[in-house]
């Protein structure tokens, strides 16, 4: 028993922070490696497990991209190269948003970082609401995306970079690991909480002028060790303007 005690004092949980966008609204957010995800799906076996392998490809060519690894498609290249942009993309802002999910699943404790003007109680109020919109929306969507993938089976099965197979892999995949893990989180994981300064004024740029708040976002990530949340801050903003 001291043991386990011991090591549940020491062991590092995952961080979730729970983001102050605007008033009374926030959204969850963490930081994953890349190629956190791959090797898992790598391994995998079985007719779900080739979903998981597309899924796995998927991820590394968006990854590829993101990072510059591939030249970006201009107006002279063919219909297929700027299709194919325009699903790189959409598969990079997926990732940013479900990536918490993913790895979410894998947890039985994690560490709710909260602005340290929003006590505990309601930290995890806020990050119980979320994430089960969450299980509702992806499993509502894993039902659709399911139909879809057995619709275009003929398509999905074919050998080879499909990109067709792999989009749908990766819609499917994606939805099934972010069910498990908004439930994971909801039913299985032991929350503690850790206020944090950076957060409380992170909130306070929320109505500030963007030439005054980015600079000030910015800073407030190098400080949380968080190098993309201004990234995620300006999508979330873009989404919901």
């Amino acid at each position: 028993m001291r043991l386990r005690q011991a090591w549940q004092c020491y062991r590092h949980y995952m961080e979730v922070f729970v983001i102050p966008i605007r008033g009374e609204r926030y959204e969850l957010y963490c930081e994953v490696p890349d190629g956190e995800e791959l090797d898992a799906e790598s391994q995998a076996t079985g007719l779900f497990g080739g979903l998981r392998r597309r899924f796995g490809l998927m991820l590394r060519a968006a990854e590829a991209r993101e990072h510059g690894g591939g030249p970006a498609a201009s107006s002279s290249d063919g219909w297929g190269a700027r299709l194919n942009e325009r699903l790189m993309r959409w598969v990079v802002e997926r990732i940013a948003e479900q990536r918490l999910l993913w790895r979410l699943r894998r947890e039985t404790a994690a560490t709710a970082v909260h602005p340290g003007d929003l006590d505990f109680e309601e930290a995890m109020r806020v990050v119980r609401r979320t994430l089960q919109r969450d299980l509702e929306r992806h499993r509502r969507w894993l039902v659709v995306d399911g139909l879809a993938f057995i619709v275009t089976g003929l398509v999905a099965i074919v050998p080879g970079p499909n990109l067709l197979a792999y989009f749908f892999a990766f819609r499917v995949v994606g939805r099934w690991l972010s069910f498990r893990g908004a439930s994971q989180g909801l039913r299985r994981v032991l929350w503690n909480g850790r206020p944090s300064v950076e957060l409380s004024e992170l909130r306070r740029t929320a109505d500030l002028a963007p030439d005054e708040r980015w600079p000030q976002v910015q800073e407030l990530a190098e400080r949380l060790r968080l190098p993309r949340l201004r990234t995620f801050l300006e999508r979330v903003c873009v989404e919901r303007a």
